[in-house]
């Protein structure tokens, strides 16, 4: 079957396509569906008119973003799934018209990737204190990372606090060797890998050497002011009320606040309230701070994972 939809410029095909057609393949995993551009049209064997429709749709889009720039597997699973929320309207400009945070060790610019993350990015810059919450996945804290560097490279902070409470699902601190920083540093490596892609390996240990740089259990947050400072409190939903108030009253001058996590996933024992869901519904309403709330939508996995994760879900 051919679709309704024509390549007026075959030099934007690899743009669209991919290498090796890996974003034609996006469609086949997702749909169960084969297709193929040949010459300056897009064939497929797909027999169900709604998803045809939504392929075409997303295809329009796609040759209208490739004119500028090429398209990864995700940015095409990112489409599909608007297509089917229908939400793809103007969506040419949330790629079109971005900018870049960051660019990584590798050289590649990282840019906010959906319409939610776009808004959370102008939030972090604009706003003292976020609230970024919502599922896994849709790149709360790697984007406060991302924003914290190019805050310190740029002179705009002295300082980088990375912090996470020490509560972890069906597991226990206390059987754990060495002291308290020793016991709670595996559950911060997401914040070590994130500070490694953006700074390297070697820049990081310096500057956590140096103290310009701190990666520390909440525990580690009491009794301070935290000034000239970016600070990032993760998995904020393991928070007791009591641990949130005390965390977001070390915000002093000149600084920015950072809190992510997901209210829905709290491993905080039976009977205790996270302070994460206690907080958002005490200051959301204050125009000063801003509360990006992150959908399934923006949740951008292999197209793989996100068939398996329906199998299980259903």
């Amino acid at each position: 079957m051919k679709l309704n939809v024509v390549l007026k410029e075959p030099e934007l095909a690899y743009n669209i396509v991919g290498a090796f057609d890996k974003n034609l393949e996006v469609f086949k995993t997702y749909f169960n569906v084969n297709l193929v551009l040949t010459n300056t049209e897009f064939h497929t064997d797909c027999v169900d008119l709604a998803v045809c429709s939504i392929m075409e749709s997303v295809l329009e889009k796609m040759i209208l973003i490739a004119s500028q720039v090429s398209l990864s597997e995700r940015d095409v699973l990112y489409l599909i799934k608007l297509a089917e929320a229908n939400e793809l309207e103007d969506v040419e400009n949330l790629f079109l018209r971005r900018k870049h945070i960051i660019i990584n060790q590798q050289g590649k610019p990282i840019y906010p990737k959906t319409f939610t993350q776009k808004v959370y990015h102008e939030a972090l810059i604009q706003s003292d204190m976020v609230f970024g919450v919502g599922p896994a996945g849709t790149g709360k804290t790697y984007l406060a990372v991302a924003q914290a560097v190019s805050y310190l490279k740029d002179n705009k902070v002295k300082k980088l606090i990375l912090t996470r409470p020490a509560v972890e699902a069906g597991e226990s601190l206390g059987f754990l060797p060495g002291d308290l920083k020793e016991k709670v540093d595996p559950y911060l490596i997401p914040l070590y890998d994130a500070l490694y892609e953006f700074l390297g390996f070697e820049l990081t240990t310096s500057l956590m050497e140096k103290g310009v740089i701190e990666i520390a259990p909440l525990a580690y947050m009491r009794g301070r002011t935290l000034e000239n400072a970016f600070i990032i409190l993760d998995e904020a939903q393991n928070t007791t009320p009591t641990q949130m108030k005390m965390f977001l009253t070390r915000l002093g001058f000149s600084s920015k606040m950072v809190i992510t996590g997901d209210p829905s996933q709290a491993d905080l024992p039976r009977g205790i309230s996270s302070g994460l869901t206690e907080a958002i519904n005490l200051l959301g309403d204050i125009e000063a701070i801003k509360v990006v709330h992150f959908k399934r939508l923006d949740v951008v996995r292999n197209p793989l994972v996100q068939r398996i994760l329906e199998r299980y879900e259903s």
